[in-house]
């Protein structure tokens, strides 16, 4: 039997290409001149990627390409509209990094409120010794927390949260008939009720700049703002203002619009905690991950169809037109 042909847009784990290679004719793009990519694009059925962009002009590239296989939850970087279109299945890998994102949103909140970094940091300057104390910090008691999108990561958090003790209210789209935690319909309305709100929902065009001036500025000059989402999800010109002016008090930060570009001026304040997007970056949380993206892959190759396909292009794969 003649195995289909896999490009693979970046590097995964590096078990994984070998166990690609089982189902797959694997050829790397990165290895590949522009010509030797055209030579092979007739020929390439599916398509690997770590949580790259894939668009219609991409996907116009491999006339017979079936599936999109990514290493990630989120796939904002995918244009999911064009793949339906064009009858290609999307696959994501949900789940598997629930437990690492919900333990990092966590630890950020507590960095951010409790101004973790800037007290170590105080200390390996030696301004303890020179100078005392590092000066008191706000607190997470005391405080309510509002989580924008209640999904799996969502509901995770607000598990960890419940053991803190403190109360819990959520924004969607729709009230959640299995959860506890008190339901606002809008945002502005969320952020007023609490002094602490945490992005968790998927980026995209349907929740660009979701979070803006308007937010910070009923979230209050004693909130903290943590974002474990997407960048997109935040109007950053507005983030920086809030934090600059002291709309807000802080800003925990995991993502960014243009990463891996962060803003100097996010940078250069005193009241931000900065990350490098490390929300699923564990060994073995990124192991499960590629896993699970090849096991999607080798489903799809072994005529058992995908496992984890995304709900805008399910399979069987139907072909949505463009009218």
């Amino acid at each position: 039997m003649t195995k289909p042909d896999l490009l693979m847009l970046n590097e995964m784990r590096p078990f994984a290409p070998k166990a690609l290679e089982a189902a797959f004719n694997v050829h790397r793009i990165w290895e590949l001149e522009d010509a030797e990519v055209v030579k092979i694009a007739p020929d390439i059925r599916a398509l690997a990627s770590f949580g790259g962009r894939v668009d219609a002009p991409m996907m116009e590239r491999f006339p017979r390409l079936s599936i999109i296989s990514i290493s990630s939850v989120g796939y904002d970087g995918i244009d999911v509209t064009a793949a339906s279109r064009m009858g290609i299945t999307v696959t994501n890998t949900p789940d598997v990094l629930t437990e690492e994102v919900a333990d990092l949103a966590i630890g950020l909140l507590l960095a951010t409120v409790r101004e973790i970094p800037q007290a170590e940091q105080h200390l390996r300057s030696g301004l303890w010794a020179s100078s005392g104390p590092y000066r008191l910090t706000a607190s997470l008691q005391g405080r309510s927390v509002g989580i924008v999108g209640l999904g799996r990561i969502g509901k995770a958090i607000a598990k960890r949260l419940e053991g803190f003790g403190v109360p819990i209210a959520y924004y969607g789209r729709n009230r959640q008939a299995d959860v506890a935690y008190t339901y606002h319909a809008g945002l502005t309305e969320l952020a007023e009720a609490v002094d602490v709100v945490i992005a968790v929902t998927p980026g995209g065009a349907g929740t660009r700049h979701l979070i803006g001036a308007d937010a910070f500025r009923a979230l209050g000059p004693n909130g903290i703002f943590v974002n474990v989402a997407r960048g997109s999800v935040v109007d950053e010109a507005a983030l920086i203002d809030a934090l600059r002016d002291g709309t807000i008090l802080g800003a925990g930060l995991d993502v960014f619009e243009n990463e891996p570009n962060v803003p100097q001026a996010l940078m250069d304040m005193k009241n931000t905690v900065l990350l490098p997007h490390v929300a699923s970056a564990s060994a073995a949380t990124r192991d499960a991950m590629a896993q699970l993206a090849v096991d999607n892959l080798i489903a799809w190759a072994e005529g058992r169809g995908p496992l984890t396909p995304v709900p805008e292009t399910p399979w069987p794969a139907r072909v949505v037109s463009e009218g």
